[in-house]
């Protein structure tokens, strides 16, 4: 039983080494994966909405791809206030002809160039788009809506599509609702011209926003303030430089709330009440300007103690570091060494001139004798800590009994206070659309505008224009392959993981399914795992083993007095006895136990209950014959001589 628990420990240390290395191979798989896979908008509050997959048929030329994408320009379902696709002239658009105010006069005129075209890489046939074509210009274009969109009890939906084909250095792809006014000029349209909300995308440096701006009108005063809305805790970095056609959705809603979208997945939302900076609704109480700290006003919570007292073993001339006088200079260090010699193999350069540059001298390397010692030049013990340094004495710090505070100003009633409990009905009502923009970056794309008050109007708006760029884009994507190797273009290390990646599988099926050595150890494991039934031949011939040496030392002796004849007489009588038990085996017997041996039967039956009633059974049934067999062979070594029958007794009595 010992033999095979420790067969079986390393067996099973075995085992659990194969499972570790399986668990580490799953490991490293899934940090691959991870890092690879590019799919959704991080962060816990992405919602992604419905997409509608219906699309309204156009009476309009139809153009196919070679994916078999049909486009057909965009028609809305339902009451919209403005809708624009771009796949005929730009109609309605107007280009502004006025100048940035406070801005140099090379760059404050708004001449920046607007193109209709096609996307340039995945390209749907028949679907155009509005271009900024210029850097570094100012551009402003705008458009009347189809008709005013008055802030009363229906939401306002606003989507348009942007691609930043050539990536983004520094510039913005939002656009502005301009506010109904009677001096609403659009070939003016500038910077100051003012606006309802101002949504979109902007980025520069490494600063990328969403902008949702509302300028709200303060009832008491009659002025407008911006209000920004909060950031969003997703990262939208990969918005700004995938070069992927992205939607941006905006949804007010009249109980003052909103949400931001980016293609069709929430990735902000708030209210107008409580998620805006600075807040719609100033605050009740204010600081008094006029109230000012006292003099003798204490801010000091704790103070030093006035009762302290220097100790009179405090030394403050005690220097932080001394010299380690139990230090030894090293063995072998080179005093007359010096640190750095000149460069033996450097050479004065042709064109030195002495007067002009001087005298000439080699540069200093390190001396290479040093390489080999451990220091050189002068020896100086190192520094250490003194153990009787204390520095300059404190008094201790205690509670300051005359503690009053931080002092703060005294609140008064806010002058300027207002309650706008409904922020959504009194923004000015919306009567155009503009972009007014500076970026260095050309190439920006616009797309599929539309303003409405039913989300489902703007979705299948969405499934008709966006949605087939969508799928364009996603069948042109790079395979997996190839989006290792980006990656690991820009992480090198990932090349570590990609070939652990592979030899991995390699390995673990090497290790799981390679046939492995059998060893002695497994051949006695399964010897010893065989339950054989144990019966009083085997305990006697157990012990008949055990005692084999002794016998054949004393046979051994004794057959140095017998002679030739009585071994070959010997010889008869083993073959005789070998002929015996090979008759006893094919007939199924069992010969009974002689005498002497009955001597042990009642030890051997306690021994051997594990062989079973049946094996008894058998056994008397088969002594009868077995009785007669040994008496004829016990006849049949009496005719021998008197020292071969000494001999057989011997042994008999021995067992």
């Amino acid at each position: 039983m010992q033999k095979q628990l420790e067969l079986t420990v390393p067996r099973m240390t075995r085992m659990h080494s194969q499972w570790d290395w399986l668990c580490l191979g799953l490991l490293i798989i899934s940090s691959v994966t991870a890092e690879i896979e590019d799919g959704g908008v991080l962060g816990a509050d992405v919602e992604v909405e419905d997409f509608d997959e219906e699309s309204q048929q156009a009476d309009v030329d139809k153009e196919e791809s070679s994916l078999g994408v049909v486009y057909q320009t965009p028609k809305p379902t339902g009451d919209v206030y403005f809708a624009e696709p771009f796949d005929g002239e730009l109609t309605g658009w107007v280009l502004s002809k006025a100048k940035k105010e406070d801005t140099d006069d090379t760059i404050a005129k708004y001449d920046g160039r607007w193109e209709v075209e096609e996307l340039k890489e995945n390209t749907v046939p028949g679907d155009k788009g509005l271009v900024l074509k210029s850097a570094a210009k100012h551009h402003a274009i705008s458009a009347m809506l189809t008709k005013a969109f008055i802030f009363d009890k229906k939401p306002l939906i606003v989507q348009y599509e942007v691609n930043f084909q050539g990536g983004i250095d520094c510039g913005g792809a939002y656009i502005k609702l301009l506010s109904s006014t009677d001096d609403l000029d659009l070939e003016f349209f500038f910077d100051k011209t003012p606006y309802t909300i101002m949504f979109g995308p902007d980025k520069c440096g490494e600063d990328y926003k969403l902008h949702f701006i509302i300028r709200h009108r303060n009832p008491k005063t009659g002025e407008y303030d911006e209000k920004h809305a909060k950031r969003p805790d997703v990262d939208l970095k990969k918005f700004y430089l995938d070069k992927k056609t992205h939607l941006y959705t905006l949804v007010l809603k009249p109980d003052d709330t909103f949400e931001m979208l980016i293609d069709q997945s929430v990735i902000s939302k708030g209210s107008l009440l409580e998620d805006m900076v600075p807040p719609v609704n100033p605050p009740k109480e204010i600081d008094d300007p006029t109230d000012k700290k006292p003099d003798d006003w204490d801010e000091r919570p704790k103070i030093p103690d006035p009762n302290a007292v220097k100790p009179d073993d405090w030394d403050e001339d005690e220097p932080s570091k001394i010299e380690d006088l139990d230090a030894v200079k090293p063995e072998g260090w080179l005093d007359y060494e010096p640190q750095y010699v000149p460069d033996p193999s450097a050479k004065k350069p042709k064109d030195w001139d002495e007067e002009m540059d001087g005298e000439w001298e080699a540069p200093q390397v390190p001396n290479p004798k040093c390489a080999t010692a451990p220091g050189c030049g002068l020896w100086v013990r190192p520094m250490k800590n003194n153990p009787k340094y204390k520095g300059k004495w404190k008094a201790p710090m205690i509670p300051n009994p005359n503690y009053q505070g931080i002092w703060s100003p005294r609140k008064i009633p806010n002058p300027d206070y207002f309650e706008d409990p409904h922020p959504f009905e009194m923004m000015t009502p919306i009567s155009a659309i503009g972009l007014e923009l500076w970026s260095m970056t050309s190439d920006i794309y616009f797309d599929n505008f539309i303003i409405c008050s039913e989300k489902e109007v703007a979705d299948r708006w969405a499934a008709d224009g966006w949605g087939l760029k969508k799928l364009v884009a996603s069948a042109n994507e790079p395979g997996m392959f190839s989006q290792l190797v980006t990656a690991a273009e820009d992480h090198p290390w990932l090349w570590v993981l990609y070939i652990l990646t592979l030899a991995l599988p390699v390995g673990l099926g090497v290790l799981f399914c390679w046939p492995a050595k059998k060893t002695d150890e497994d051949f006695d494991l399964k010897k010893t795992d065989i339950s054989m039934p144990v019966t009083k031949g085997g305990v006697k011939q157990g012990r008949e083993e055990l005692e084999d040496d002794e016998i054949d030392l004393e046979e051994e002796k004794e057959n140095e007095d017998i002679g030739e004849d009585g071994k070959m007489k010997r010889r008869e009588l083993e073959e005789t006895e070998g002929q015996f038990i090979e008759d006893t085996n094919k007939m199924g017997r069992k010969a009974p136990p002689s005498e002497d041996e009955s001597k042990y039967g009642e030890d051997d039956d306690e021994e051997n209950e594990v062989a079973g009633r049946s094996q008894e059974e058998g056994d008397e049934t088969n002594k009868s014959g077995s009785e007669d067999e040994v008496t004829a062979a016990d006849e049949i070594a009496g005719s021998g001589d008197g020292p071969l029958k000494s001999v057989r007794k011997r042994r008999v009595q021995k067992d």
